[in-house]
């Protein structure tokens, strides 16, 4: 198979450049590259350029309408039979097209996803993201996980897709964030199956702070929703833990001032089990530190959105576009 890395960007040069030296260093080399510039003020062409002599690559320049949209648009220009979907804040590992490659040509699927990890030079509040993100006890594996093989819902900052589901799907929709998600459940309904890669990682970057941190969480929470509503064998009873955390929280500590101060104690030990797991894992009691700023960051942006969202569009009916047009590109 011939695949091609699809990447959209925006205002991102310096990370498409990471990004580009490890696709140079992959093993396997039967691959192009499609580089989506979405409508940047602050754009890649320079650097796609200096690179083009080392990878087949192509940069396109459009007006922006979202990173779905962009992505459809550089699939549509691909020449592959595979789409890979990267975000441009990710790196790969010198084997991750060779692991790809191997996989798919011994049992075929039409959409894979893989998972995300820290990088050893990731700093501290990067690695802390990182691992509210991905660990089992704080999202229960979701963005990548061994128990969850068949019917994983691939993330857009590591997804594949045969250039036949994009065709028959259209790709992606024009809801952001969720559009990975929804389209996940499309390929399903259209027939296909997904499937979680395990050893496909990426390093990703994720160069934010702790208030686009909880931006992007608080989205998160906003769309789940919507997508259950769009999607509703997708629901799961998980998707309610971080709006019962915020709960929890809340009369725990209510209860520990007005009552007994041992009602807090369920809460301080699992804030423990994650400063534990977090600095053993990232082998930094900083980075475990920062990972429990960042499951209360996590879950109460997520959680009360989610809250918020669930009782305008299940209760009151709501249309989600109107509702939510932020979420929404036009």
């Amino acid at each position: 198979m011939l695949f091609s890395f699809i990447i959209p960007v925006y205002n991102r040069p310096e990370e498409i450049e990471d990004l580009l030296q490890s696709l140079i260093k992959q093993t396997v080399k039967n691959f192009e590259v499609i580089v989506v510039e979405d409508g940047s003020s602050l754009t890649s062409e320079n650097v796609c350029t200096q690179y083009s002599n080392q990878l087949d690559l192509k940069y396109f320049y459009k007006e922006n309408s979202g990173p779905g949209d962009s992505r459809n648009y550089g699939m549509k220009r691909a020449k592959g039979d595979y789409f890979i979907i990267l975000d441009s804040d990710c790196l790969l590992p010198p084997h991750y097209l060779k692991t790809v490659n191997t996989f798919l040509n011994n049992t075929f699927y039409h959409c894979f996803g893989g998972a995300d990890a820290a990088q050893e030079n990731f700093t501290p509040l990067q690695k802390a993201i990182n691992y509210v993100m991905t660990s089992f006890l704080t999202t229960g594996g979701i963005r990548g996980s061994k128990i969850s093989i068949n019917r994983f819902e691939p993330r857009s900052f590591n997804m594949g897709i045969s250039k036949e589901a994009f065709e028959k799907t259209g790709g992606f929709a024009k809801i952001h964030p969720g559009e990975d998600p929804d389209l996940s459940q499309r390929i399903q309904k259209a027939g296909y199956t997904t499937t979680f890669l395990p050893n496909a990682f990426v390093y990703h970057k994720r160069r934010i702070s702790w208030k686009q941190f909880y931006r992007q969480v608080k989205k998160f929470g906003l769309v789940r929703p919507i997508l259950n509503k769009w999607h509703p064998t997708s629901a799961k009873i998980t998707f309610w833990f971080p709006t019962l955390f915020v709960l929890f929280t809340v009369v725990s500590i209510v209860l520990a001032i007005f009552s007994d101060v041992y009602f807090v104690l369920p809460l301080l030990i699992y804030l423990l089990l994650i400063l534990i797991d977090s600095s053993i894992k990232n082998k930094s009691i900083i980075v475990g530190l920062l990972s429990v700023i960042a499951v209360f960051i996590q879950f109460f942006g997520y959680g009360l959105a989610f809250l918020r969202s669930t009782f305008f569009i299940n209760f009151l009916k709501k249309d989600p576009e109107k509702q939510f047009p932020f979420l929404f590109f036009s």
